[in-house]
């Protein structure tokens, strides 16, 4: 029976389907942690593989090469040196499994099968794998560690289990994503009341990274046994600390003790939601091998700000801002947008599209000849930019970023093939009064793990005109829509809320505005399914959170 106990938590990033370098970076990881003193050290949820995997893990070849690197893994262990807690895929009598794995000796030593599957929201689990049994701690050098992975901590039944087993401290291991306030959700709802069901600490490992909608915070952390913080690791970068541990021989199953240690600050609102568009971008950008983004910057707020959230991710030299002005565009919006583009320090180039808008004029004119102008007319100068952008992109090879935010993409405020082609949206999660809160910080903040520049990102100008798509003269988006405090506030009740439409009529919000706004909300779920992926910042976001068929004929009232 040992006394003390070093266990490095390895806050690391992941790339779904690359076993080999999945591996390479925690045998790294390994060995800084050996010369740290550590005994072990510990990787997050299905690390080997990458989470969520999805169904990747239904294909035999894939588990495979999983159980081939896992073996490897293992071998390095036979020096007698640091041992590893590695997240993977396990088939166990047939049936495969989310778990963990205990490298020591040389071999697999033991391993424990995930028993809570989560079934909502992002998660599928169920439909993927079997849950485990309840399971009993593993012994690791005289001490009985419990191993409750990600979901089996935000249930009782696990961890009060491994207690009556005789665990000693709990080490949970999560492949947990961003959501807003979920980091205190975390630690208040969930880890301490761990600690006090079972009198046991509790070590809560996280990763960091994107990984297409998704993106994981990092934040990992230590509780005691009596519910107080003794290690908080940052938030949105790798990281790897190494804990000290002590039994004192008080309180319930030995009195384990994890030593004072990092007290990382933790970013708070909206610099979170900056951090979480800024990482997902990076990893989704680096990781499909894109030399960078081509975006259309129009002298509007969303286009400003998205340009600054590809700098701060990829840096400004990887940034291709295109404007592309019409006849209906204002000088106002021409001189915003070259200043927006000086102060980023991206590239800037003006491609006129008035001379492919009469050539469309012409091709329809004999069709159009009886019909008067109208959105029409409007959507075709949308999907002239698209397709310049789209060639941009063809030729040169950045990625196509799109603009548009959650209360546009939720009432169809939107060009299909238009404004709408792309291959990530920043925005698209965000509401428009989010976009307000994070364009007003950025101008006086930079994000910790942001490349851009050190100052304002946009002209105030931008941030303070009223919004318009600029597709007809004069146009501004309250000519179509409620003023965006009021739109915000429906949107929040309707979709993240469920809220009916008498429930909003009865929070002092107009019947008939409530009523149009979620007729536009449901019609418009045929754009959203052809949107392109962008980074989950709520609980309730469109594709992954929120699945409404197609063909609705429910209203609310």
């Amino acid at each position: 029976m040992v006394d003390t106990l070093s266990i490095t938590l390895a806050q690391l990033n992941q790339s779904v389907g690359d076993i080999a370098g999945n591996a390479k970076a925690m045998l790294a990881a390994r060995e800084r942690a050996k010369t740290a003193g550590a005994d072990l050290v510990v990787f997050p949820e299905m690390q080997l593989v990458g989470y969520p995997a999805e169904d990747l893990v239904l294909k035999p070849a894939f588990v495979a090469r999983a159980a081939e690197l896992l073996e490897a893994m293992a071998k390095v262990t036979a020096d007698g040196g640091t041992a590893m807690l590695v997240g993977s895929i396990f088939v166990v009598d047939g049936a495969l499994h989310n778990g963990v794995a205990l490298l020591d000796g040389g071999k697999v030593a033991a391993i424990r099968l995930k028993h809570e599957l989560p079934n909502y929201g992002t998660f599928d689990e169920v439909r993927l794998f079997q849950p485990g049994p309840l399971p009993e701690p593993i012994g690791f050098r005289g001490v009985m560690i419990g191993l409750p992975i990600c979901e089996d901590v935000w249930h009782p039944d696990v961890c009060r289990h491994l207690a009556d087993f005789g665990a000693e401290l709990l080490i949970c291991i999560n492949g947990s994503p961003y959501e807003i306030d979920k980091d205190t959700l975390r630690i208040e709802g969930v880890a301490r009341r761990r600690a006090a069901d079972t009198g046991l600490p509790l070590a809560y490992l996280n990763r960091v990274g994107g990984q297409d909608e998704l993106v994981f915070d990092g934040a990992s952390f230590v509780v005691g046994s009596d519910g107080s913080v003794a290690v908080q690791m940052a938030d949105w970068v790798e990281q790897e600390v190494t804990t000290r541990w002590t039994r004192t021989g008080l309180g319930q199953n030995g009195g384990w003790v994890c030593a004072a240690g990092a007290a990382e600050r933790l970013a708070e609102h909206p610099e979170d939601i900056y951090c979480a568009m800024v990482l997902a971008l990076r990893d989704y950008v680096d990781r499909n091998r894109f030399p960078g983004v081509v975006l259309g910057l129009s002298g509007g707020i969303d286009s400003a700000i998205c340009a600054a959230i590809a700098a701060d991710a990829l840096g400004p030299d990887r940034v291709w801002s295109v404007m592309l002005p019409s006849r209906f565009t204002s000088q106002l919006s021409l001189d915003l947008a070259t200043e927006c583009a000086r102060m980023i320090g991206c590239r800037y180039d003006t491609i006129p599209i008035s001379p492919a808008v009469d050539a469309f004029d012409t091709m329809l004119a004999g069709s159009f000849a009886d019909a008067e102008y109208d959105i029409t007319e409007e959507n075709v100068q949308s999907r002239i930019r698209g397709v310049t952008l789209m060639a941009l992109s063809n030729k040169f090879g950045p990625m196509l970023l799109t603009t548009g935010n959650k209360s546009e993409m939720s009432v169809g405020y939107a060009t299909i093939y238009g404004d709408m082609a792309g291959g990530y949206n920043p925005l698209k999660d965000a509401y428009k009064m989010t976009v307000f809160a994070i364009s007003e910080w950025r101008n006086q903040n930079k994000p910790k793990i942001g490349l851009g520049p050190d100052g304002p990102v946009m002209p105030a100008g931008i941030i303070t005109r009223p919004p318009s798509a600029e597709l007809r003269p004069d146009q501004k988006d309250e000519d179509s829509l409620p003023p965006y405090p009021v739109l915000d506030k429906i949107l929040l009740g309707l979709v993240e809320h469920e809220k009916s439409v008498d429930q909003l009529v009865a929070e002092g919000l107009d019947r008939d505005v409530v009523v149009r706004i979620e007729r536009l909300l449901y019609i418009a779920e045929y754009k959203r399914r052809q949107a392109p992926p962008g980074v989950k910042l709520g609980t309730r976001n469109f594709g992954r959170d929120r699945r409404y068929p197609i063909t609705n004929a429910f209203r609310s009232a």
